[in-house]
C-alpha cells in the first residue's frame, strides 16, 4: 500500500461522514484491575485474570521499546506510560447502529480514533491522561504491520491512520516520536465493547449544563444529571455537533466528563464492594481488549492497580494535548510545541498540575464545582501547598477527577 492510497482513504474519512469515533473506553483496562484487586485480593484478582486473558494473550502485540522491562512495577522508579486506544472495528453485532461507517463508502479501513496516554509518575503517584485529537497532523514513522508489510515514514498525516500502518505498535511508535515519553504498555479496544462496558457497571453518571440534540448520531438528552449506558453510552461519546462547537476537540473534553465520573464510579464503594459486578466487568472489558505483550502478563496488571489505587482524584488529571490551527486545512489541527513541552515538563517533574484554562461557549463542557468529597482540592493553591505545583499554559484544556464538569450542549 502506497502513501498515497493511504492519503486518499484519510480524506473521504474525515469530513462531515457519521463516523462513530470515540468509544472511548478509556481506564476500563486499568480500573478493572485496580477493581478487582482492591474487592478480591491478590489471590483471586490473580485467578481471574488468568482466568480471563487467554484471548488478550494470543492476540498481544510487541512494542518497539529501548528498554528491558523489569519485573516488578515498582522498580519504575520515574513511573510508566500506558497507551490505551480506541479504534473504530465495525463489529457485526453492532453494525445496524452505524450505517455508512459500516457498509458504505465510509467503511474501509480501520482507524484509531481515541488516544489516550496514561502517565503514571513515581511516588508520590499522579496519574495524567493526556487525549490526543484524531485530527492532529504528525509525521507518522516507518511500521510494518501485522502481514509484515513495511509501510514507509509519512511528513505529514492525520494520527488516527497510524494503526491502518502498523496497529498497536505504528500508534505508540507515533505518539512516543511526538512526545518524547517511552511507552511501556498498550492496549486497544473496540467501539462495541462501550454498550458491554456501561451495561456491565450499570451506567456511568453524566451531567449536561444544556440540552443536546444531536441529528448524527441520534442522542436527544434534556439538561441535568442522567446515567447512560449501552447504545446511549455510545452516543454521549460519539457526539461532536451536540457539544461545544462542533469540533473534535470540543467531543474530547465531553469525553473527559465521561471519563472523570467513570473513575469516580470505579472508585467508589458502589462498585468496588460488589463481587460479582467486578467478575462481570472483568469478563466483558478483557474480551475487547488487544494488549502489548508487557500488558498481556495477568499479575502485570495486577501490580499497575496497585500502583494507582491510592492516587486521591484531585491528582488524576485529563489534559488535551495542546494544537494550533494547522493553516493547510482548516478541519485539521498541528501541534502546539512550546505549550507541550511545559506540559511534559511538569509531568516529569511529577508536579501537582494546575489547569488555568477557562472553558468558554466553544468549549465541550463547562467546569461547575469540585465533587463534595473532595471539595477544595481540585484547584491547587501554589502559596498553600507544599507540594510543587506548576500552572499549566491557558492553551491547555482539562480537569481533575475531583472537579464536576457539564456537557456544553446545544441543539442542531
Amino acid at each position: 500500500m502506497s502513501p498515497s492510497t493511504r492519503r486518499r482513504r484519510t480524506i473521504a474519512r474525515h469530513g462531515q461522514l457519521r463516523t462513530p469515533g470515540p468509544l472511548s473506553q478509556l481506564l476500563t483496562f486499568v480500573a478493572i484491575g485496580l477493581a478487582v484487586v482492591l474487592v478480591s485480593g491478590f489471590s483471586i484478582a490473580a485467578y481471574v485474570f488468568y482466568d480471563l486473558s487467554s484471548t488478550v494473550t494470543a492476540n498481544a502485540v510487541e512494542l518497539d521499546t529501548t528498554t528491558e522491562l523489569p519485573p516488578d512495577i515498582g522498580e519504575y522508579k520515574e513511573g510508566f506510560n500506558l497507551l490505551l486506544t480506541g479504534v473504530d472495528t465495525c463489529e457485526e453485532e453492532y453494525a445496524e447502529y452505524f450505517g455508512d461507517r459500516c457498509d458504505g463508502a465510509d467503511s474501509e479501513g480501520t482507524l484509531n480514533d481515541v488516544n489516550l496516554l496514561v502517565h503514571v509518575s513515581q511516588e508520590p503517584r499522579r496519574i495524567t491522561v493526556v487525549s490526543f485529537p484524531r485530527d492532529l497532523m504528525l509525521s507518522i514513522p516507518e511500521c510494518e504491520d501485522a502481514q509484515g508489510n513495511v509501510h514507509s515514514a509519512m511528513s505529514k498525516q492525520p494520527l488516527n491512520v497510524a494503526y491502518t500502518d502498523g496497529g498497536l505498535n505504528c500508534v505508540a511508535k507515533t505518539i512516543t516520536e511526538l512526545t518524547g515519553q517511552e511507552i511501556q504498555f498498550a492496549a486497544s479496544v473496540t467501539f462495541g465493547g462501550v454498550i458491554e462496558i456501561t451495561n456491565a457497571i450499570g451506567g456511568v453518571d453524566v451531567c449536561l449544563a444544556t440540552p443536546i440534540k444531536d441529528r448524527y448520531t441520534g442522542l436527544d438528552m434534556t439538561a441535568g444529571t442522567h446515567t447512560v449506558k449501552g447504545l446511549e453510552a455510545l452516543q454521549f461519546l460519539r457526539t461532536r455537533h451536540g457539544v461545544g462547537d462542533g469540533s473534535d476537540l470540543g467531543r474530547i473534553g465531553n469525553q473527559q466528563q465521561y471519563m472523570s465520573s467513570l473513575v469516580r464510579k470505579l472508585i467508589s464503594s458502589e462498585t468496588l464492594g460488589n463481587v460479582p459486578m467486578m467478575l462481570k466487568l472483568a469478563n466483558t472489558g478483557l474480551s475487547n481488549v488487544e494488549a502489548s505483550t508487557s500488558l498481556a502478563d495477568p499479575m502485570k496488571i495486577v501490580q499497575i492497580a496497585l500502583a494507582v489505587k491510592s492516587v486521591p482524584f484531585e491528582d488524576i488529571v485529563f489534559l488535551q494535548y495542546p494544537t494550533g490551527a494547522d493553516w493547510d486545512n482548516a478541519n485539521k489541527v498541528v501541534a502546539n510545541e512550546s505549550a507541550a513541552q511545559e506540559m511534559w515538563d511538569a509531568i516529569n517533574a511529577n508536579a501537582q498540575l494546575q489547569v488555568t484554562h477557562e472553558n468558554t461557549e466553544s468549549d465541550g463542557v463547562v467546569v461547575t464545582e469540585p465533587t463534595p468529597a473532595d471539595a477544595g482540592a481540585a484547584t491547587p493553591d501554589p502559596a498553600a501547598t507544599p507540594d510543587n505545583v506548576v500552572a499549566l499554559p491557558d492553551s491547555i484544556k482539562g480537569n481533575s477527577a475531583a472537579q464536576q464538569t457539564c456537557s456544553n450542549g446545544n441543539v442542531n
